[in-house]
């Protein structure tokens, strides 16, 4: 009896064997017990040639096809070598948040005093004005305001006894009171 094509299904991959030839075909076998009952009556055993027979071509097995996706990884470093890489990388790191903060840090300086903040077109007070004029007036170039404060102004008419009040008799004056220099 001449045995077709048997499928190995391994892993998700499916191999067959070739066909043996007639000398070397024998019955499929139903336990390992009985491999060695039919090596012993001189039928050979599947896997081995008979003394005549041309060499079979090489079917790689499960573990042989493992190995070889083994040595195609990359090779793993050592927890020294890890530990060398990543001091590396914080030194790089490091290295260039230092140069980052020295290239952005320009010569800066806190001033105080009382600057008046002018009122913009909208009606809403100019701010960043009043911090440029503090900051000049102490000799650097511009400012950014840090406090402010704000103060309510009134004319000498809204302490006259028994007369109202007005919308206009007021006003509110903001003020920059610290500023951050450049």
């Amino acid at each position: 009896m001449l045995l077709s094509t048997i499928p190995l299904l391994t892993a998700g991959t499916a191999w067959s064997q070739p066909p043996l030839p007639p000398s070397q075909a024998t019955a499929p076998q139903a336990a390992a017990g009985q491999t060695a009952n039919q090596s012993a009556s001189g039928q050979s055993a599947p896997g081995q040639t008979a003394p005549g027979a041309p060499a079979k071509p090489e079917n790689p097995g499960l573990i042989d096809e493992i190995g070889k996706l083994f040595h195609k990884l990359p090779s793993i470093k050592s927890p020294s070598e890890t530990l060398d890489d990543l001091n590396e990388r914080a030194k790089d790191a490091t290295r260039g948040a230092t140069e980052t903060l020295t290239n952005l840090a320009r010569p800066s300086s806190m001033v105080s005093g009382r600057a008046l903040c002018p009122v913009s077109g909208n009606g809403a007070p100019d701010c960043k004005a009043a911090a440029d004029k503090l900051c000049q007036d102490k000799g650097y170039k511009e400012g950014k305001s840090l406090t402010m404060d704000s103060a309510e102004k009134c004319s000498a008419k809204v302490l006259i006894p028994g007369r109202t009040r007005k919308p206009d008799d007021c006003r509110t004056d903001n003020y920059v009171t610290a500023a951050l220099c450049q």
